[in-house]
């Protein structure tokens, strides 16, 4: 992605001006994504391989696939969040003219998007700790996958953390357009 696209977020963060801190996640994001996709290709290559060309069964194979989509899904989420590059229903305000009432009806928009991002955050870590401590929450009985004995809390800790850095980047971005709206300026 080209410098200027990536910083299309945050005009005000050019991208020699990010944050120390924006430097890691999207690092971090991009590793993960990196790493999920290859590992992705090849387990469903080995899987297709072995049982196409050799005729047996990589048994098991589903419960990598399914970890490894969820920290993409999740952590790409997390990368298009700060990107501003989710799908979106702002077709709306594509078709108002520049001015306050459209800069009101973009701050009312996002702050529907973070109030939809707290309450799934929320789930989001009820689901982690479920997995985390198990059904009774004593830490006994954690759930596992079935052949390989792969923790759950493992997946759910990628939708965990993508739901905090999606909730983290869509506040942000309220802030910045609520900013607009009280100041005044193109949205």
């Amino acid at each position: 992605m080209a410098d200027n696209e990536f910083a299309g977020c945050f005009p005000e963060n050019h991208p020699e001006k990010l944050s120390k801190t924006d430097q890691v996640l999207l690092f971090f994001f991009s590793a993960v994504c990196v790493v999920s996709s290859l590992l992705l290709a090849l387990v469903i290559s080995a899987a297709a391989f072995t049982r196409y060309v050799i005729g047996g069964d990589l048994y098991g194979f589903e419960e990598w696939v399914k970890l490894l989509a969820f920290w993409l899904y999740f952590m790409g989420g997390s990368y298009g969040a700060y990107n501003d590059t989710h799908v979106s229903a702002d077709v709306i305000d594509s078709y108002m003219k520049e001015g306050t009432f459209k800069r009101l009806i973009v701050v009312i928009r996002n702050l529907i998007t973070v109030g939809i991002s707290l309450l799934f955050t929320w789930y989001g870590y009820d689901f982690f700790m479920f997995g985390f401590m198990g059904p009774l929450g004593t830490g006994i009985a954690i759930p596992q996958t079935t052949i390989w004995q792969i923790p759950l809390w493992t997946s759910y800790l990628a939708i965990f953390l993508g739901l905090i850095f999606m909730t983290y980047y869509y506040a942000l971005r309220l802030f910045r357009n609520l900013r607009l709206l009280i100041k005044g300026g193109v949205s």
